[in-house]
């Protein structure tokens, strides 16, 4: 594995945001307080730290990386609908389910959702509760109202 730290937005009260990845995908995107990995980064680890550097400055709304996030069948569905979500756009949990196959999945999806690896490249603050109300997001809801904030701010720009 592969580890790239680069600086997270002050506004995340976190220090670092920890980019993991193996020879042919990006494994995990992270928050971190402090560099628990020696860095090493390959390629794609280092395309992934000026994708995610390009995200934060407004000038990247999408992501072109290999991802190979650990996880059951069902969260890798998941996770592969929730990266159909636009830059700038909101899905609700029902929005989500539905996507999967049925509304009865709307528990499921939102516990796909909690264990996302890949932070931000894997959009699931972007999915909101049917009440349309900011809810769980595994790094914090403050940190999930600032990514929604700031894609809304540079959504004008696709």
């Amino acid at each position: 594995m592969y580890h790239y730290f680069i600086d997270a937005p002050l506004e995340f009260g976190v220090k670092y945001i920890d980019i993991c990845s193996s020879d042919t995908g990006i494994k995990s995107v992270s928050f971190a307080n402090q560099k628990n990995q020696e860095e090493n980064p390959n390629d794609l680890a280092l395309s992934c730290a000026e994708a995610l550097k390009g995200y934060f400055e407004g000038r990247v709304f999408s992501f072109d990386l290999p991802l190979e996030p650990d996880g059951t069948p069902f969260q890798k569905k998941v996770w592969r609908i929730l990266c159909d979500i636009k830059f700038g756009e909101v899905w609700s949990y029902k929005d989500l389910a539905l996507k999967i196959g049925s509304t009865n999945y709307s528990r499921a999806v939102g516990s796909a959702n909690s264990k996302n690896p890949i932070f931000i490249i894997i959009p699931c603050h972007r999915v909101i509760g049917n009440d349309g109300k900011l809810s769980g997001y595994a790094a914090g809801v403050e940190i999930k109202k600032w990514l929604l904030e700031h894609e809304k701010k540079f959504s004008s720009k696709i």
